[in-house]
């Protein structure tokens, strides 16, 4: 049989093609008897065969074969076999499991028929084998009193699959599709059975997933979300992947959207005709699902469309004439991250914070738990898992290794118990023994991914290698212990070289995934009296750190509570070694660890004296730090806290405490104080309306009179906060008789897809939440169908963004409102956005109010003009009336502003003298990382004027200190803000990371070329840039960045340099660490910093480019005022910018700089940069290098930028919409 896949991907990339409709639905039109199903093959069968539609592929092939032809008549590219039910497993229901093989062969050869008939050298059709879901679940228990039951295993899913496929392949087919994928498990049983298959063949086919969302959750029959059923399947490597059934095509839209987000791969989509009547038909017509579909299509989120039940060829062609023309969507290039889920996803990479492993679910470390699994109580063991859920833990750790246990029958009852748990099996499991029958019967139990703790070469190369090919046909992520043949590792030396032979054997000889290895250089006892395991944790830490920069993408975890095994019986002293070792082992990279997660003391929390001696113990800093922390660990078994004198406002009574706790910022008391006010006025509810709700007005009366400044008010928030969420479970006790606060208004808020900023947008929050709005906040990177679902419960939503792709987002969601009919007023605010833009592009896609909102302090006399009816009249027609002074201004201004040619544009570059000039050499050419800069060092560099922006402080940094109105809190904002900064660079609480490349290049023409050598004997990269391209007065050049390098038909070489740099290492755990305390104002003022620190990191490292490693500057010496304005020779602009406004721009430094490899910043979707606080660019060199704008562009610019990318005019459209004159 052919290989046809190449031809496949070929025909992807060019068109979106077309699947066939419902075959069941076409059967049934037929009305065959019983007749017809029994043939004369199964004239004398003792069962009743009517309703199995699989088996007309032997009894009436010329019935299949005819629908078969009119699907491919209609326009079908891709058709599929009649074996959705063909399985030995669903064939059982009908006596004929024996016929399994024969089915698929015969139904495969009748497909495969059928599309040669029709196949052409310019319209190639190809035939996709169905395997479908079967008629039993992995998953589920068929028994309610017995959640661990199922009525099938994994082992027979597999193999009955194996059957079925073998025979599809047999019969011809081009593809694999495991459809209608209800329970995950059972997919994952397809896909190991397909896969043993291709390995016992030596082929491979392509796969294409399709799963099922069974109703408007968003997730499947058995629970997974979208995420995380993707993240279960991926590595299956599927060609497509998408979704099928259950919901018409408006419903299944925002999941195909959310798949298309996610996938690296070409997706497909087939919903049925809209959703069935009372009857059980379908009465959507043709006409109203093409225009749907078409609708993913027109908006970049398929490959392949069809249809599936109550679909016809009707319906085929009717879609297929909606897509002809329309461009397919492109995969996107994600980052590379560990990928677990459970029912819900788990994604490990940089910038992620430390995940915590519960350890309590082991029979070797917990006897409460090992009690329950002895005596078979395990739904009581089940408990034991959703405490270190609720306390923390976002993975569990599962061990039933115990002599007197059979362990592979404990593990897989358990599992199967636990699945049945929402809120358990939300997280991923890790499963752990040291025996790999009982890893394996665990590995069969879980739809999601899993991960094996552990392999190790401690029996050879063949074991380990054939163990970790076996997991990754479960798909799952594996520890690796520092383990070989000569016994586990006890030295740094031994602990390197084991992972680094693992990671070589699993990563070059198997193709194994780094991102999915998770190295365990061995936790040991420490102070155990014994010398030689004094440096068991630093060597540990060190190793940690040494594989994180060596051995990329691979993870690091540990099992914590090895560590303090000589302090048995003092909890105290434990939890202080593991937060101890913890906050070091995580500065050094470890991702990981198996912790209880109920009991882990804070750092900052352990009193100082055991701090210091038990950091003495983990870093082994000194000989006699055991005998010093034996001196004092007896007087830490029980210690009381020591209580905080009162001051003099707390003699107040408790409503004028509470007040004053507001106006100042004060959450030390704000407990006490709301109860024994709920207390007096007998409600909770009334504590909030009565003396929070008079604090906070107070608050927003100052804040709006100019006597409280935005710094003040969101710490007034934070107390706010902190209040509520102490008084919300006596508001839910007392719900039904004592009603709720009420509220002015509820505002939804987000940062759009793909964005990760939300500095302002939090602020805005505080301050609506200050002046009594309910505020829900769904974050960063929210998808469009996200926000559409909560603007349902609201009364009005606001959109964030800070990077240039996110106005096309907010257009985006503003349009999704309008398909949605919603009529809810929309915000529209960010650093990017613009009274102009929001006029110009995004209130031309919704009919309701669309506002931008500049400033924090703008938020609130919006909001409560908008939810005033008398008070939205006016301001709606004034806000009509001003956007369309702005777009008339717009319209004239663009017909002024006259666009040339971009040919006569090329004929007037800026112009350089290039013979009297002489490129200067880099020093050190090539790539240099800095993978732990110290942070420190940049301090120096930092410009307060952004900062003092952020809290709304106007005016020049350090004049704005001298200001009679704002001086004295700008004054007090930058001295918190050098306090913090202190703390930060001093505690290492955010850690710095940066790559240069400085490379041999010439311009060619508008680009500017990258060579691996200065003999320019290859090509590493192409930098794409725009020109100028309006009209200028004589002598003015439309200039483009290409102008300031030497050409390439000069013959000499020149030079450019590439950076990335980032300061938000620790910064999410930072965080989540404030905004847990519910101190929004320090999570707002390190974020501030954070972006600072970045900022002063690019200016630091372009100053050591120009004076150390290229060196053309060497003597410069200038300030850092001199710094931040620039007065030094060459340029750094950033794609995004002006002079090169194109955001996309940037997965080319990237990639030519190895970002994520050597540093681990990565981008999104929209390419903002992760972990926030991240800076790229470029270096120039020459001294008539300058910084401008490149203004607007012409569509023949557009298209000749498109064929130097090589991409679609349409995608760059998007990333230049808001430059581009059509």
């Amino acid at each position: 049989m052919p290989d046809r896949t190449a031809l496949l991907k070929e025909t992807l990339e060019r068109r979106v093609l077309l699947l066939d409709g419902a075959m069941g639905t076409m059967i049934q039109s037929r009305r065959l008897q019983e007749a017809d199903y029994r043939g004369e093959i199964f004239a004398d069968h003792p069962h009743d065969l009517k309703g199995d539609n699989d088996v007309l592929v032997l009894t009436r092939p010329d019935v299949i074969l005819d629908i078969h032809r009119e699907y491919l008549e209609a326009g079908a590219d891709i058709i599929e076999t009649n074996t959705f039910n063909a399985t030995a497993v669903s064939q059982r229901d009908y006596g004929l499991e024996a016929m399994a093989y024969e089915l698929n062969r015969s139904g495969a050869a009748l497909a495969r028929r059928a599309a040669d008939g029709f196949s052409t050298a310019e319209r190639p059709r190809f035939v996709a084998g169905s395997l479908g879901p079967t008629n039993r679940t992995a998953s589920l228990s068929p028994d309610v009193l017995d959640p661990a039951t199922r009525n099938i295993t994994f082992a027979e899913l597999s193999a009955a699959y194996a059957e079925a496929a073998r025979g599809l392949i047999d019969g011809g087919v081009d593809i694999l599709l495991v459809e209608t994928v209800f329970d995950t498990l059972n997919a994952k049983a397809a896909i190991f059975a397909v896969l043993s298959l291709f390995a016992e063949r030596g082929l491979a086919l392509p796969i294409f997933i399709s799963g099922t969302i069974s109703d408007a959750s968003g997730r499947t029959l058995t629970g997974q979300t979208v995420e995380a059923f993707w993240n279960s399947i991926r590595h299956a490597e599927p060609l497509a992947v998408g979704f099928n059934c259950a919901l018409g095509a408006r419903d299944l839209r925002p999941h195909v959207e959310e798949m298309a987000r996610l996938a690296d791969t070409y997706v497909l989509a087939y919903p049925n005709a809209g959703l069935p009547n009372q009857f059980g038909r379908y009465d959507q017509t043709p006409e109203e699902m093409a225009e749907l579909v078409a609708d993913f299509a027109r908006s970049g989120l398929v490959n392949i469309v069809g249809g599936c039940c109550g679909t016809t060829p009707e319906h085929i062609r009717a879609i297929g004439e909606q897509v002809a023309g329309l461009s397919p969507r492109r995969p996107p290039k994600l980052p590379r991250m560990t990928r677990l889920a459970g029912l819900e996803p788990l994604n490990i990479g940089p910038g992620t914070l430390f995940v915590n492993i519960g350890e309590r679910t082991n029979v070797a470390g917990s006897r409460r738990f090992a009690r329950l699994i002895r005596e078979a109580r395990y739904e009581d063991a089940v408990e034991i898992a959703r405490e270190q859920v609720e306390n923390g833990a976002q993975m569990i750790d599962v061990n039933m290794d115990e002599a007197m246990l059979d362990s592979q029958a404990a593990m897989v009852t358990f599992l199967n118990t636990l699945v049945g748990e929402p809120n358990v099996a939300k997280v991923p499991v890790m499963i752990d023994s040291s025996r790999w029958e009982v890893i394996e019967a665990g590995l069969q139990c879980l739809q999601g991914k899993p991960v094996v703790n552990s392999l190790s070469l401690k029996e050879g190369e063949e074991p380990f290698l054939e163990r970790a090919s076996l997991a990754r046909r479960y798909g799952a992520a594996v520890v690796v212990m520092a383990f070989d043949e000569q016994g586990q590792a006890d030295t740094l030396e031994r602990r390197l070289e084991i992972c680094r032979r693992a990671y070589r054997l699993l990563t070059e000889k198997m193709r194994f995934p780094p991102e999915d290895i998770i190295f365990d250089p061995n936790v040991f006892a420490i102070a155990t009296g014994i010398p030689e395991h004094n440096n068991y944790a630093v060597d540990f830490i060190e190793a940690t750190r040494r594989i994180k920069q060596t051995l990329p993408y691979a993870k690091v975890s540990g099992g914590v509570s090895n560590l303090s095994f000589s302090f048995r019986g003092n909890d105290t002293v434990r939890e202080a070694m593991h937060s101890v070792f913890l906050y070091h082992a995580i500065r050094a990279g470890l991702d990981m660890g198996i912790v209880n997660a109920a009991q882990l003391a804070v750092y900052e929390d352990i009193d100082p004296e055991l701090r210091e001696r038990v950091e003495d113990v983990v870093l082994n800093r000194r000989p006699d730090a055991t005998e010093r922390l034996l001196e004092i660990a007896a007087r830490y078994a029980d210690r009381a806290r020591e209580q905080s004198a009162q001051l003099e406002w707390r003699e107040q009574p408790a409503s004028e405490r509470i007040t004053y706790a507001l106006v100042h910022g004060i959450d030390e008391y704000i407990e006490e104080d709301v109860e024994e006010a709920r207390r007096t006025l007998g409600d909770p509810v009334r504590v909030i309306e009565g003396p929070l709700m008079d604090g906070m007005n107070l608050v927003g009366d100052l804040f709006g009179s100019g006597k409280m400044f935005l710094p003040q008010v969101v710490k007034s928030a934070r107390v706010m906060k902190k209040a509520v969420a102490y008084l919300v479970p006596f508001i839910e006790a007392a719900r039904s008789s004592g009603g709720r606060p009420v509220v002015k208004g509820r505002i939804v808020l987000a940062t759009v897809k793909g964005d990760v900023h939300d500095i302002g947008k939090n602020i805005v929050g505080v301050v609506l939440r200050c002046n009594g709005y309910e505020v829900e906040d769904l974050g960063v990177m929210v998808p469009a169908s996200r926000i559409v679902e909560r603007a349902k419960q609201a009364d009005i939503v606001g959109l964030s963004g800070l990077i240039t792709p996110s106005l096309d987002e907010m257009c985006h969601v503003a349009a999704e409102f309008e398909r949605e009919g919603l009529h809810i007023p929309l915000l529209i605010g960010g650093a990017t956005t613009s009274r102009v833009h929001t006029a110009v592009k995004i209130a031309p896609c919704y009919s309701a109010p669309t506002v931008h909102v500049p400033d924090a302090s703008r938020a609130v006399p919006v909001v409560a003009d908008l939810l005033d009816e008398d008070r939205a009249e006016r301001l709606l027609a004034e806000i009509r009336s001003e956007y369309e002074e702005l777009r008339r201004r717009h319209e004239q201004r663009h017909e002024a502003e006259q666009l040339i040619p971009l040919e006569e544009a090329r004929r007037n570059p800026y112009r350089i003298d290039w013979q009297v000039y002489e490129p200067p050499r880099p020093r050190r050419l090539g790539i240099s990382q800095f993978p732990e800069y110290d942070l420190k060092e940049v301090e120096p560099y930092v410009d307060w004027t952004p900062f003092l922006q952020v809290w709304e402080i106007k005016g020049k940094y350090p004049e704005v200190m001298d200001d009679s109105t704002r001086g004295e809190e700008a004054r007090r904002l930058v001295q918190e803000g050098r306090t913090w900064l202190e703390r930060i660079c001093g505690e290492g609480l955010l850690q710095g990371a940066a790559v240069v490349g400085l490379f041999p290049a010439n311009a060619a023409g508008d680009d500017v070329e990258l060579y691996t050598d200065e003999k320019r004997s290859g090509l590493l990269t192409t930098l794409h840039f725009l020109r100028q391209q309006t009209r200028k007065r004589p002598g003015r050049p439309n200039r483009c960045l290409a102008d300031f390098v030497l050409p390439r038909e000069n013959g000499r070489v020149d030079y450019v340099g590439l950076f990335v740099v980032t300061a938000g290492y620790g910064l999410e755990k930072l965080v989540a660490e404030l905004e847990a305390v519910h101190d929004d104002y320090h999570a707002i003022m390190v974020k501030a910093l954070a972006d600072r620190l970045v900022e002063a990191l690019a200016e630091r490292m372009h100053q050591r480019v120009r004076e150390e490693l290229w060196g053309y500057a060497a003597g410069e010496g200038l300030s850092g005022g001199d710094l931040i304005r620039e007065k030094y020779r060459g340029i750094r602009p950033a794609p995004g910018y002006p002079a090169c406004p194109d955001h996309s721009e940037k997965a080319v430094l990237f990639q030519a700089l190895e970002a994520e490899k050597r540093i681990g910043v990565h981008l999104t979707e929209n390419f903002a940069m992760i972990p926030p606080a991240s800076v790229c660019g470029m270096y120039f060199a020459h001294p008539e290098a300058h910084y401008f704008g490149v203004g607007r562009i012409g569509r023949d610019q557009l298209e000749d930028y498109a064929r130097r990318r090589g991409e679609p005019v349409r995608i760059l459209e998007r990333w230049l919409a808001s430059i581009l004159v059509d």
